[in-house]
């Protein structure tokens, strides 16, 4: 009896370990913080405002899903607010433009430009990281003045808002309206997803993402082309930023030079406090759209409540990534 219960008790064990704590976790602090907001207001866990918390987490949802993919290849880029600013900014300019004189026309090819310079912006810094063979902390942080300042100049220190009323209307549904009852950027955040898990999980590519974050060298003397696996990373983060810019644009139909500010920040948190390791090597895009709502979810929490103010929203985001590290290098040193 004795060694049955030794036994049983060292299959527990072993089951428990084979369990990766670092995916279960960010469910885990949703559940939790789901709990702690319907304590705090009842109004919080009510299906409108939840829906509200979703669509309004999209901008950063997306944008941390291509972030996933930077990061698990052992990168980072700290440019995709200014990018969010820049890209915006070149395609509200286009749309007034009125180059093609239909506005359904117009905007169609309004789409294309955006997703086109997003693309080419996550190339400009894929290139300049491999390529030019520098750090793409001090890579991004070069493109990241670049954008902003190219997007100051662009507004001349102002804003640059879209003037034509039928194009407002024809481009408002994008993020007001819904399909089947479902918002239409929580539809755009499931599909961003199911596309990214797809391809992190199931392609040859996602495969060498892992590869290339866990061990370059090794990744190298394997076969795989790192340079060109970290560049198409940089540019499905550039993608992914111009989608949340086709999200942001009809919101307010407005950019200016502080648009997109600190939501590198908020990538970055939402990616790390997913589970994804800061280092590379493992990518969880779920635990990532999980890691965003938890943000947008914190600062629902804040408005609702009176405890904290929510000016220390960003000290709060801080104080969570910090936290985030410390618990995955404590579930790493357990393995």
């Amino acid at each position: 009896m004795h060694v049955e219960g030794g036994s049983a008790s060292a299959k527990r064990q072993r089951i428990w370990r084979d369990i990766d704590m670092r995916a279960i976790a960010p469910f885990a602090a949703l559940i939790l913080l789901l709990i702690v907001g319907a304590l705090v207001n009842p109004n919080f866990i009510g299906l409108n405002n939840l829906a509200n918390v979703a669509t309004r987490s999209a901008f950063i949802a997306i944008i941390a899903v291509g972030a996933t993919f930077v990061i698990s290849s052992g990168d980072l880029d700290l440019s995709v607010g200014s990018m969010v600013a820049f890209v915006a900014s070149l395609m509200i300019l286009f749309m007034n433009s009125g180059v093609i004189a239909d506005p359904a026309l117009m905007l169609a090819a309004a789409v294309v430009l955006t997703v086109v310079v997003g693309s080419l912006c996550g190339l400009a810094n894929g290139l300049i990281t491999t390529v030019g063979r520098i750090e793409p902390f001090i890579a991004t942080l070069g493109t990241m003045g670049i954008y902003r300042g190219l997007t100051t100049w662009l507004s001349q220190g102002g804003a640059i808002t879209l003037r034509s009323p039928e194009q407002q209307a024809l481009y408002r549904p994008v993020y007001f309206g819904s399909i089947a009852g479902i918002p239409v950027p929580i539809l755009a955040i499931l599909l961003v997803t199911a596309i990214a898990a797809f391809i992190l999980y199931r392609t040859r590519y996602g495969r060498h993402v892992t590869a290339v974050g866990s061990s370059r060298e090794v990744a190298r003397y394997s076969g795989i082309a790192v340079n060109r696996v970290r560049t198409i990373a940089f540019v499905i983060q550039g993608l992914c930023v111009a989608i949340a810019v086709l999200l942001y644009v009809p919101r307010l139909g407005s950019t200016s030079a502080t648009t997109g500010m600190l939501w590198e920040l908020q990538a970055i948190t939402a990616v790390v406090v997913g589970g994804t390791a800061l280092k590379g090597g493992a990518g969880r895009v779920w635990g990532t759209i999980c890691g965003a709502f938890i943000l947008e979810l914190v600062g629902n929490i804040m408005l609702l409540s009176n405890f904290i103010s929510e000016y220390l929203i960003g000290a709060i985001q801080g104080s969570i990534i910090i936290i985030a590290m410390l618990v995955q290098r404590s579930l790493t040193r357990k393995a």
